[in-house]
């Protein structure tokens, strides 16, 4: 594990200036306008948290910490600002990882899109440096997975074009050279076809000229150049006129 250690006098700062209102009880703001060396009297799990755990010093309430970080502390133990400090920061730095654990859980996140996640917690860049590198050594975020499951995803419920693709890939920040590698083998025909032959099932019924502007209209959208859209345009179309068992619009509505 990265322990990220800092001056008291920066997380006094941080502290500060991240409060808003009343200082919280709980991320160390309490005693900031004191001397916060004392001796550990108690350490006490939280009621409404169970992973976290209050520090008493001198019999007052200090702060709260991750039972992670508090793991190492014990009762009639000193501690004086430098190591308040550090246990503030180290804490800090655990709560953000946890967070960001939640919220790739959703669904495959880029390195981007977390980074992004984790500025705005207002963590310092080292912070959020040492969060993203140990998430990914962990394999919780991996680039060239997340563009292949965001192509796969695309091809199965909404085809795009190559083109398409690769500008949607790069707006969550995946460099060209992964972007390269996931559609090195992409079909751009083959996407088309199901884009048209999926959209053309809500066009059944139409005269050759409504369902012809439609589908082209449909293709163009999602990425697919004239050259690729009108030989599927046509394939399409035989496919329905050979097909006498599909229902017509009016049979749908």
């Amino acid at each position: 594990m990265i322990w990220l250690s800092r001056l008291l006098t920066i997380e006094i700062w941080n502290c500060l200036t991240r409060s808003r209102g009343p200082p919280s009880r709980d991320h160390g703001c309490l005693r900031i306008n004191k001397n916060m060396a004392g001796t550990i009297t108690a350490l006490k799990i939280q009621k409404k948290n169970p992973q976290r755990v209050n520090v008493y010093l001198d019999g007052e309430f200090a702060f709260g910490l991750s039972r992670i970080v508090a793991a190492w502390l014990h009762t009639g133990q000193n501690l004086d600002d430098a190591k308040i400090g550090e246990l503030l920061e180290n804490d800090r730095y655990e709560v953000a990882y946890q967070r960001a654990i939640k919220y790739i859980g959703f669904r495959e996140r880029s390195e981007y899109e977390v980074r992004q996640y984790l500025r705005k917690l207002k963590l310092s860049d080292q912070t959020s440096d040492a969060i993203l590198t140990r998430l990914v050594h962990a394999g919780l975020i991996n680039d060239q997975r997340f563009a292949q499951m965001w192509v796969d995803n695309r091809a199965e419920h909404h085809p795009r074009s190559q083109r398409a693709l690769a500008f949607e890939l790069r707006q969550h920040g995946i460099s060209d050279k992964t972007i390269e590698a996931t559609l090195d083998s992409f079909n751009e025909e083959e996407n088309a076809y199901k884009a048209a032959k999926k959209q053309s099932l809500k066009y059944l019924g139409l005269e050759w000229r409504d369902f012809r502007n439609r589908i082209f209209t449909y293709l163009a959208r999602n990425g697919f150049n004239s050259e690729v859209i009108t030989p599927i345009i046509n394939k399409v179309w035989d496919e329905q006129k050979m097909n006498p068992n599909l229902p017509s619009n009016e049979a749908n509505q």
